[in-house]
């Protein structure tokens, strides 16, 4: 068994590496949601949904640098063409989205497939004895789950 420089097993954190590749294609769809939601959002909730689409793309790009910074410390390559990301995403495209319900039920299907591949991500790190990857994904779950719980409760539905 081969072990990289912090120590933990190669194959393994290529493996892992690769996991995060899909979760960074599906946050910059993700984000790229975000963006146009916060830009195109039109009604009597604008000034109220235009400040907070803006802190949650303000934090969906914190999210993206540092999942390309795992994958770099994993020894992996972060994907960067917007090729990569169509071909690796599972997020849904939010297109000329300017209604309000219709801008936070995309984020809440968003979210959903986020937090699957982050779940899927935080089982195989605690297997490859990974607690870089394992809390970031920890705190990135606990995070999304209280983001989807506010948007279902604004949308008065139960999770």
């Amino acid at each position: 068994m081969s072990y990289n420089s912090i120590g933990l097993n190669a194959e393994k954190s290529l493996a892992l590496s690769d996991d995060l590749n899909e979760l960074l294609a599906n946050f910059q769809r993700y984000y790229q949601n975000l963006r146009g939601i916060h830009w195109n959002i039109k009604g009597k909730r604008f000034f109220d949904l235009h400040v907070k689409f803006e802190e949650l793309y303000d934090d969906a790009n914190m999210k993206v640098d540092e999942i390309a910074e795992r994958i770099l410390t994993l020894g992996g390559v972060p994907l960067h063409t917007f090729e990569d990301y169509i071909a690796n995403s599972k997020v849904p495209v939010g297109k000329n989205v300017t209604k309000d319900e219709e801008a936070i039920r995309l984020i809440v299907e968003s979210l959903t497939q986020l937090l699957m591949i982050e779940r899927k991500l935080l089982n195989a790190s605690d297997e490859a004895e990974d607690e870089g990857t394992n809390s970031m994904m920890s705190d990135f779950i606990s995070e999304q789950e209280k983001t989807v719980w506010m948007m279902k409760a604004w949308l008065a539905e139960d999770i």
